[in-house]
């Protein structure tokens, strides 16, 4: 089945996906990848900074890091819910979440500075305690942060203090800073997808095709990457209207999380809303399903 076919429906279980609240047994400290995914799902993925075969996770269950080889490692000392997870973009040990602990509520913005071993709650946010299912940091200027709840929020110090700035556009499914200006936003909706050059203040489509659209991701290198229905997997490297295809050719699956690191900028990793990691080695325009049997 091809994702033209699905037309506007194509995202119609991602919101019940999103709130998955159902309680599993979670994979062992140590343990394979294959098992990883069995028991839980997957919220977020930032490729290694120093090895591009190994890739983070954070999961409903938890973060843990993962090889080449499916052996997984849980980073965290926790089985906590990590959403809006965000790396830094400029800093590899430094990580953004938000999300639920294990016992309930909401964690509020999180940091971890140790590559996700340890994280505290830097802020409730606005209020909060927040729960940032949307979440992303800008390039430009790594102090400035943009979260989803119950409105558009902005913190300009990092973290520490939040403000509701706009409301958001409806059926918000991703958000990502442009890489390029620190006033212009991205939104992946039932829509379409969406450019604000305002943050957030008003909104208009950021492609001619205004399918659905899933994810959004900004890459250090200046590059904004999308995907939608029809279109598959996109990329624009100035903030305009001319986006570059890559891969139109996923099936019936769609893209909900996408990880680029600078240093390595073919090697790029995506989550499915299949509940698979797929991994490309040219920059995106072939892909492979990650196994944990071959490696890259």
């Amino acid at each position: 089945m091809k994702i033209q076919s699905l037309g506007t429906t194509l995202f119609s279980g991602l919101a019940s996906a999103m709130l998955f609240t159902a309680s599993v047994v979670y994979a062992a400290p140590d343990s394979s990848y294959e098992a990883l995914i069995s028991k839980t799902h997957m919220h977020g993925i930032a490729v290694h900074p120093v090895d591009p075969a190994r890739f983070y996770l954070a999961t409903h269950h938890g973060f843990y890091l993962v090889s080449g080889d499916g052996k997984v490692t849980q980073m965290s000392d926790n089985q906590n819910d990590y959403m809006g997870f965000t790396p830094h973009p400029s800093n590899a040990s430094v990580f953004f979440a938000s999300g639920h602990p294990s016992t309930g509520g909401n964690t509020g913005f999180l940091q971890s500075t140790d590559q996700g071993r340890s994280w505290k709650r830097l802020s409730n946010g606005a209020g909060g305690p927040v729960d940032f299912h949307q979440m992303d940091v800008s390039q430009v200027n790594p102090d400035l942060i943009f979260g989803v709840f119950r409105g558009l929020q902005v913190s300009e110090d990092g973290g520490q203090s939040w403000q509701i700035v706009a409301k958001t556009p409806a059926n918000l499914y991703d958000l990502a800073a442009s890489p390029n200006d620190a006033d212009t936003l991205y939104a992946a909706t039932q829509q379409g997808l969406l450019i604000s050059t305002d943050r957030g203040q008003s909104w208009s489509p950021a492609h001619m095709n205004q399918s659905p659209a899933s994810m959004v991701q900004a890459s250090a290198d200046g590059s904004v990457y999308a995907f939608v229905a029809g279109l598959g997997l996109i990329r624009n490297s100035d903030d305009s209207m001319t986006w570059t295809s890559l891969n139109n050719d996923f099936g019936n699956r769609y893209l909900l999380h996408l990880a680029v690191n600078a240093d390595y900028p073919d090697i790029i990793y995506t989550i499915s809303n299949t509940k698979e990691v797929l991994h490309s080695g040219d920059g995106g325009r072939s892909w492979k399903l990650f196994d944990g049997t071959s490696g890259q």
